[in-house]
């Protein structure tokens, strides 16, 4: 017989030939065979060339696999995947010859000189586009990891090794660096699965797709920003019974200039179930261009020279409540309405992260010590103050205090006219910037440092008005507007006043106070203020969200309200309450991974804000990570017993989650515990609906028709209760109804969760197309965005 070619050997020698070319050097190897540096003699060019084990040449079944699938990667072109040249065979092996990328590892540039973050949000976006184009030609990665991410000379991003890792095949592992598990069917056959330490958890089992791609991809993402792994192992075992078990710490944990939306990003890649990671590598991508582009348009962080209080962490403050000092107890309001006021200034400096008044107010008692204050709103620094105010004269101390160390790093004691006020307020907020060495814009400190002057009884009566107004029920929101009515009167062009009115208003329009008031006459009203607002004051930046708020939930507007939230946020960057706001917006438009960055940026400023993780937990409802929505839901419940919407969003992700029992239980609670309110009864009406309880549901309309016969109730809420009884074309007729008066959250039906029969319904697509939310509507708006 005769003999077969001799093999090429392994650790072939440079200077020797192979088919075409010749070895210049080795590069690397691994269990899938042996990289060199060539050259291509026919050419005059040089490239990599992969000399794959000599069992994939005698297989007859591997080889044909093997080149049908080289020829797909080849088929591949894209300026971010190494593009593989040919499948050729020469001494009785295969090889490959790939495009020679200069350059390194991006773990070994990135450990070498660390990315600076809008390259890395750069080189994650070209890899996940590479990605995207890999998918859509039906071939999968199964190996993404560092080692086959490149960084080439001029810094661009290089995938290698697409399609290849199926290969593997059970049994003992052949590199130090990866191993194999059970076989999975590719096209009627086995393959193996990748390293251990970057796959995702159904790649243990077996099972994988587009998504265990970008779970891999969240690890490394995970690896670039922090420097750590986020699943950790003696041994191949424990590494994927910690993928399986684990959840990480968030990324802004370990590392905390990274930004809240890339935490996010990549919580979400790394999430157990593949349903709620990123359905494509496309989502993905657009996601980190979002990032990138608020990181580029945002101004660089400056770092002062010397001194502990030059740190990034030390820029952080929270505005304890100011003691009143005061004889006459009624002057307590005053006292808040300063604390208020210097985080409002506070919240103008992007340099600084200010914890809003939500958070800060809930520690007026000061029965904690200042260290676990501090960690609980997660800041460095605290302001601590008095007030004492008689006749025309104020007396107020402020110290600003490093939380860990008790050291007080300013102090000063204001002995001054009452009508000196606001710029003590605006003194105190430079001199808190200036010892953190917090540097301001010239239009930051043009901003802080000329405040407007108000008459003082018109001063007064705001503070008392926005008290009241912040309390949110029906009595208050009118007793505030009583307030804020009186001071406009006295001060015609008091900014923060008319301010206050439009959220009054607008607060009435959407129903959550009280389902009273005729929308069309809120929204009028609401119209107006702020409109005189921004006249009175073109730098008030929640007289802009205002506006924002009109404009897409009244106007339907949303070019309009992203340009105005845009400008809001532009001149109050800590403000929790306009990020809340603006995350609405996005949600009304489906833009779900957006929100939730915003408003875990909000609640990071505001950690006590029950609301804030109320909108949260929706947004998550909106989005259909039920199980998330729980989670953050009983932990607000745990926390905040007494809050209907805590109740009412646990409640749903019950529901849908099919566990009806417990959430209708949650539905009784947030009714009862707001009762009058027709928000919370008609969900559990249309809970008892969707559940089949039929008879509780018409029991619930008809509490509510009696409710109508004495007061106006919004024919949005009517429209959730005959969504529960399947009676949808009444439904869309109480929703037309809503639409024509901007009535209750109709501007956010298209992705509502109380909404899904009506979907694929023709008049609820005509309805979405008359408030702008139709898809071409909204992919057009992404691409002003874009542009």
């Amino acid at each position: 017989m005769t003999p077969g070619p001799k093999s090429i050997p392994m650790r072939i020698k440079p200077g020797t030939s192979v088919g075409g070319y010749e070895i210049v050097a080795l590069i690397g190897a691994g269990g899938m065979g042996e990289v060199y540096r060539a050259r291509d003699r026919r050419l005059g060019r040089q490239v990599a060339l992969k000399v794959l084990p000599s069992d994939v040449a005698r297989d007859p079944d591997r080889r044909a696999r093997f080149e049908q699938e080289a020829r797909a990667v080849a088929a591949l072109n894209h300026p971010h995947i190494v593009t593989l040249y040919s499948l050729e065979e020469a001494g009785g092996s295969l090889f490959i010859t790939l495009e020679l990328v200069e350059g390194e590892t991006i773990a070994a540039a990135n450990a070498r000189d660390p990315l600076s973050l809008p390259e890395l949000l750069r080189v994650a976006s070209e890899v996940a586009d590479a990605l995207s184009c890999a998918h859509g030609h039906g071939i999968l990665h199964r190996d993404l990891k560092p080692a086959n991410l490149m960084l080439t000379s001029d810094r661009r991003a290089k995938v290698l090794d697409f399609g290849l890792a199926k290969l593997r095949e059970t049994g003992r592992p052949t590199d130090a660096t990866a191993t194999t598990l059970a076989a999975t069917p590719i096209t009627g056959r086995h393959v193996v699965l990748g390293t251990p330490n970057y796959m995702a958890p159904e790649q243990a089992e077996g099972r994988v797709d587009e998504r265990s791609d970008i779970f891999s991809f969240g690890i490394v993402l995970y690896e670039l920003t922090t420097g750590q792994r986020p699943f950790k192992g003696d041994s191949t075992i424990s590494v994927i019974a910690s993928i399986l078990r684990d959840t990480p710490p968030p990324i802004t944990e370990i590392n905390p200039r990274a930004p809240i939306a890339l935490a996010e990003i990549v919580r979400r890649c790394l999430s157990k179930d593949p349903a709620e990671r990123y359905q494509t590598a496309r989502e993905l991508r657009n996601a980190l261009d979002a990032v990138r582009q608020q990181v580029e348009a945002a101004p660089a962080p400056v770092e002062a020279s010397s001194g502990a209080a030059a740190t990034p962490a030390r820029r952080s403050v929270a505005v304890l409540p100011f003691r009143n000092l005061s004889a006459d107890p009624e002057n307590e309001f005053f006292a808040d309405g300063i604390t208020e006021d210097v985080i409002a200034q506070l919240s103008k400096l992007r340099a600084l992260k200010v914890i809003s008044r939500t958070s800060a107010m809930q520690f007026k008692k000061r029965d904690q010590g200042l260290r676990e204050i501090a960690a609980k709103l997660g800041v460095a620094t605290l302001v601590e103050g008095s007030v004492r105010k008689a006749g025309n004269r104020v007396r107020i101390v402020a110290e600003l205090i490093d939380a860990a160390t008790d050291e007080h790093l300013w102090a000063e004691t204001y002995d001054r006219q009452l009508t000196d006020i606001f710029q003590i307020q605006s003194d105190v907020a430079l001199r808190i910037a200036e010892a953190l060495r917090a540097e301001l814009s010239p239009s930051e400190h043009a901003r802080v440092a000329a405040p407007g002057a108000v008459n003082l009884e018109a001063y007064q009566l705001f503070l008392k008005g926005r008290q009241s107004v912040q309390r949110f029920t029906e009595a208050d929101l009118r007793l505030g507007l009583e307030y804020l009515e009186r001071a406009v009167a006295i001060e015609p062009r008091y900014a923060l006043a008319h301010d206050q009115i439009a959220w009054a208003n607008i607060i009435f329009a959407i129903g959550h106070g009280a389902a009273t008031v005729r929308p069309t006459d809120a929204w009028a009203r609401a119209r107006r203020a702020a409109s005189a607002a921004i006249d009175a004051d073109p730098h008030c930046g929640q007289a802009y969200a205002a506006l924002g708020a009109l404009r897409f939930m009244a106007d339907y507007d949303w070019t309009g309200a992203e340009e105005s939230y845009k400008r809001a946020l532009e001149l109050s960057p800590g403000d929790s309450f306009v990020m809340d706001s603006y995350a609405l917006m996005l949600n009304a438009q489906e833009r779900y991974d957006e929100a939730l960055a915003v408003q875990r940026r909000a609640r990071e400023l505001d950690p006590l804000a029950s609301v804030l993780t109320s909108d949260l937990t929706t947004t998550l409802l909106r989005a259909g990570r039920y199980a998330e929505a729980a989670s953050e839901a009983r932990h607000l419940v745990d926390i905040d017993p007494r809050f209907p919407l805590a109740h009412s969003t646990l409640g749903w992700a019950h529901v849908l989650a099919g566990r009806a029992d417990e959430g209708l239980e949650e539905l009784r609670t947030a009714a009862s515990l707001s009762p009058g309110n027709t928000l919370f009864l008609a969900q559990l009406g249309e809970a008892y609906g969707l559940t089949g309880r039929l008879d509780r549901a018409l029991e619930v309309k008809k509490e509510l028709e009696q409710m109508a016969r004495e007061r106006y109730v919004m024919p949005y809420h009517f429209a959730y209760v005959y969504v529960g009884l399947g009676e949808y074309e009444k439904a869309i007729d109480l929703l037309e109804q809503a639409v024509e008066e901007r009535a209750g959250g109709v501007y956010g039906i298209k992705g509502s969760f109380l909404f899904i029969p009506l979907r694929g319904h023709a008049r609820f697509r005509a309805l979405l197309r008359k408030m702008n939310l139709d898809d071409w509507t909204l992919a057009a708006l992404s691409a002003q965005r874009r542009d």
